[in-house]
C-alpha cells in the first residue's frame, strides 16, 4: 500500500513540462560517476525520464526493448543485494542482455589490478558497466579506462548516485509534483551515520540542487568536519533536528567501514538518534520518512515507524531504484544506439569533482 500525502507544502512547480536543451545536450555525459558535476537541470532531466518507468512498471507488460541487442555488465566489487538486483532487473526490462559479476568469484580476488579488470571488461565489448567498489574513486578510475558509459553503483564513501536520484524521484511523487517540479522549501533531515555514508553525501548534493533545505545530524563522531561547505545545516541533538522538517531519512550504522567505538553502544545510539513514532511527532504532521536500506531495525528506525502505511516510504523507494536504473541506462546508451539527437560525442566522466567531505 502507496502513502497517501497531502497536497505538498512547498513552493508551486512550474505549469506544464519543462524545457530542456535539445537531444544530448540535456544529458551531456558519457558517464555516470556522481552527483558532483551535474547541473540542476540535468537532474531533473533523469528525474522526468524515469517517471515514464514507474508508469510501466505498474502494468502487467513491463518489458521494453530499448536496448534489446545490447549487453549490460553489472560488476560488483563489493556485496549488494538491492542495489544489483535493481541494476539487473532494470536492464532486463529495457531487453537488455545482463551480466553479473560478483566479488567472491572475480578475478580480483586472484591478485589482478583493478586496471587490469577494467580492461578485461572493455575488451568484451559490453555497452555499459556498472560498478560498485569499496573503494572511493575506483568506479572514476575504471572509467577513464572503458569505451563504454559506466554508472556508479557506490564507490566506498564517495556517492551512491543513482540513490540519490531515486530518493529525489520517490519524494516528488509522494508529494503529487508533476513532471520538471524541484524541491524548493522542502525541509529534509539526515539522520545517521553522515561520516561514513556515500548515500548522504549524493543526497545531499542532488537536494541542495533542487532547492531542499538539508539538515544533517548524527553524534560528533559521525559528523564529517566541515560539512557546512555543502550547504546544509549541522545538529548533534535529533530532536531540533526534527523540528518543522517534511522528510526524514535515516541512515544505518556502518559498522563495517568503521574503525574503532564511534559510539557507546546500539542501545544508547537508539536513545538518542533512533527514530520512534514519538520521536517524528516532532517533525510536521505529515512528515515523510525515508531509508535506503538495509534497515537496523529498533537501532535507527522502529518498525513501527518503518512500516507505517501513510508516513513511510520506504518500498515506494525500491519501486523507483528500479525505475530511475532504466532511465539512466536508456540515456547513458542513446549514443551507441543512435538516437536522434544523440550524436555528438558526450564529456566524461559526470560527476568527476566530487563535492563531498573526506
Amino acid at each position: 500500500m502507496q502513502p497517501s500525502i497531502p497536497p505538498s507544502p512547498i513552493s508551486p512547480p512550474l505549469a506544464g513540462a519543462r524545457a530542456y536543451p535539445a537531444g544530448g545536450l540535456a544529458f551531456p555525459h558519457r558517464d555516470l560517476t556522481g552527483i558532483g558535476l551535474l547541473a540542476r537541470h540535468e537532474i531533473l532531466f533523469l528525474l522526468d525520464e524515469a517517471e515514464q518507468w514507474v508508469e510501466l512498471n505498474r502494468q502487467s507488460q513491463k518489458r521494453a526493448g530499448l536496448l534489446s541487442g545490447l549487453t549490460i555488465i553489472n560488476a560488483f566489487f563489493e556485496n549488494s543485494t538491492r542495489t544489483l538486483l535493481s541494476f539487473e532487473i532494470a536492464g532486463k526490462r529495457l531487453g537488455a542482455d545482463v551480466v553479473n559479476m560478483h566479488a567472491a568469484t572475480s578475478s580480483v580476488k586472484k591478485g589482478e589490478t583493478l586496471i587490469d579488470t577494467a580492461m578485461t571488461l572493455n575488451a568484451m565489448r559490453a555497452d555499459a558497466i556498472v560498478i560498485r567498489h569499496a573503494s572511493s574513486g575506483a568506479v572514476r578510475l575504471i572509467a577513464g579506462k572503458v569505451d563504454c558509459p559506466v554508472l556508479n553503483a557506490g564507490d566506498g564513501q564517495h556517492e551512491h548516485p543513482t540513490q540519490a536520484l531515486l530518493d529525489a524521484l520517490t519524494i516528488r511523487q509522494a508529494l503529487h509534483l508533476p513532471r520538471g517540479s524541484d524541491l524548493n522549501g522542502l525541509i529534509v533531515t539526515i539522520c545517521g551515520d553522515i561520516l561514513h555514508s556515500r548515500v548522504a553525501r549524493s543526497n545531499i548534493l542532488s537536494l541542495t540542487a533542487l532547492g531542499a533545505v538539508v539538515r544533517v545530524c548524527a553524534p560528533p563522531a559521525l559528523m564529517p568536519a566541515e560539512i557546512e561547505a555543502m550547504g546544509v545545516t549541522v545538529f548533534h541533538d535529533f530532536d531540533a533536528a526534527l523540528k518543522g522538517a517534511n522528510v526524514v531519512m535515516m541512515l544505518r550504522l556502518q559498522q563495517e567501514r568503521m574503525q574503532g567505538q564511534f559510539i557507546p553502544s546500539p542501545r544508547e545510539y537508539r536513545h538518542l538518534y533512533g527514530l520512534t513514532l514519538d520521536r517524528l511527532a516532532r517533525a510536521e504532521p505529515d512528515a515523510l520518512v525515508m531509508h535506503p536500506g538495509p534497515m537496523n531495525r529498533g537501532v535507527e528506525i522502529d518498525s513501527q515507524v518503518a512500516d507505517h502505511p501513510t508516513r513511510s516510504l520506504i518500498t515506494h523507494q525500491v519501486e523507483c531504484g528500479v525505475a530511475i536504473r532504466m532511465a539512466c541506462l536508456d540515456v547513458l546508451t542513446r549514443r551507441a544506439r543512435g538516437v536522434a539527437g544523440w550524436e555528438s560525442q558526450p564529456s566524461s566522466p559526470a560527476g568527476a569533482a566530487y563535492g563531498a567531505p573526506a
